[in-house]
């Protein structure tokens, strides 16, 4: 399994630039993301055939 928790705190630590989640995983993937206090810092944006890819920013979403 995935371990998505490491792979957001490398984004937030700047060590990777970005996460692709594939249609399949996104269920998964976002009750971890959800789960986080700072979960508000990742911004996906969606594209075609389901992926999304998650960036980290600075400015909490509203």
């Amino acid at each position: 399994m995935i371990d998505y928790n490491q792979q957001l705190e490398e984004l937030k630590k700047r060590e990777i630039e970005s996460i692709t989640i594939e249609k399949e995983n996104f269920l998964d993937f976002r009750n971890i993301l959800i789960a986080r206090e700072d979960f508000k810092h990742f911004r996906g944006t969606a594209h075609h055939h389901g992926k999304t890819v998650y960036t980290y920013t600075e400015e909490p979403s509203k």
